[in-house]
């Protein structure tokens, strides 16, 4: 358990890293890349939340649908 905790704390802190040097790169402000390194992880904490519930259904929501391209092909055994 102790791995899967270091490996989180790393992944969270490359993500920080990544987030932060692009938003620099793009703003040329150490505040405004701050903020931006902040808020996106806590944006995406609760994105991946209603993602991971949306997978949970038995059906899938009609948005995956869409994405996987899964649009009107039941019951074909080809894709069109």
């Amino acid at each position: 358990m102790h791995r899967d905790y270091l490996k989180t704390l790393t992944f969270l802190a490359l993500h920080l890293i990544v987030g932060f040097s692009v938003a620099y790169a793009f703003t040329g402000s150490l505040a405004l890349a701050g903020g931006i390194a902040l808020v996106e992880p806590l944006v995406n904490a609760v994105v991946f939340f209603f993602h991971e519930r949306a997978w949970q259904k038995k059906e899938r929501p009609a948005l995956l649908d869409v994405v996987l391209h899964r649009h009107g092909a039941e019951g074909r055994s080809q894709p069109v």
